[in-house]
C-alpha cells in the first residue's frame, strides 16, 4: 500500500474541512470528509447519533468506518474524535501522512458557536476546554507534521501544507 494520501486531524473548528478542499484542488487530489461518510451511511447527524445511540456507539461506527476506508491520492479531514479510534487512525496512517492542525484554545472558542449542531463527541459534564486539554497530547503523538495555524486563513494552511509535503 502506497503512502500516497494526506489525512488532516485537530479540533472540531480547526478548519480540517475547509483547508482539505483548499488543498485537494491545490495538488489534485480526491477530497475524503469522514464525518460526511458517517452521517450519510447512518442518515442522520453525528450530534443525533451521539445523542440516540451514545458516545461509545459513535466511536465504534467512526472506527469501522476508518478500517473500512481505502483511499488513494486524497486529502481526508478526519472528525477531531478521530483521535480515539487508535485501529483505525493507525490504519489511515498506513496510507499517508498525518497532519495536525494545531489551533489555539481561544481560537477555537470563537470559531464554534453553534457547538450543538456540530457533532461534537465530548461527554455530557465535559467543557470544550478540557476536551482540548485531552485530545491536544493525542494529535500531538500521532502526527506526522503539526501545522501551527495561529490567525492564518485556509488558504494559507493549505498553502503551507502543499511546501512541507513537497
Amino acid at each position: 500500500m502506497k503512502k500516497n494520501n494526506i489525512i488532516l486531524i485537530g479540533m472540531p473548528g480547526a478548519g480540517k474541512s475547509t483547508v482539505g478542499v483548499i488543498l485537494a484542488k491545490r495538488i489534485g487530489f480526491h477530497f475524503i470528509d469522514t464525518d460526511l461518510i458517517i452521517q450519510a451511511r447512518e442518515k442522520c447527524r453525528l450530534q443525533q447519533i451521539i445523542d440516540i445511540q451514545g458516545l461509545e456507539k459513535f466511536r465504534q461506527i467512526e472506527e469501522q468506518m476508518l478500517l473500512n476506508l481505502h483511499p488513494e491520492h486524497s486529502v481526508i479531514a478526519t472528525g477531531g474524535s478521530v483521535i480515539y479510534c487508535e485501529k483505525g487512525l493507525e490504519a489511515l496512517g498506513k496510507t499517508g501522512i498525518l497532519i495536525y492542525i494545531q489551533v489555539s484554545l481561544t481560537a477555537l472558542q470563537k470559531r464554534i458557536a453553534d457547538m450543538g449542531q456540530r457533532g461534537l463527541v465530548m461527554a455530557k459534564e465535559q467543557t470544550f476546554k478540557h476536551l482540548y486539554q485531552e485530545r491536544t497530547p493525542l494529535y500531538e503523538k500521532f502526527a506526522n507534521l503539526t501545522i501551527p495555524c495561529g490567525e492564518i486563513n485556509a488558504e494559507q494552511v493549505a498553502a503551507r501544507i502543499e511546501k512541507e509535503i513537497e
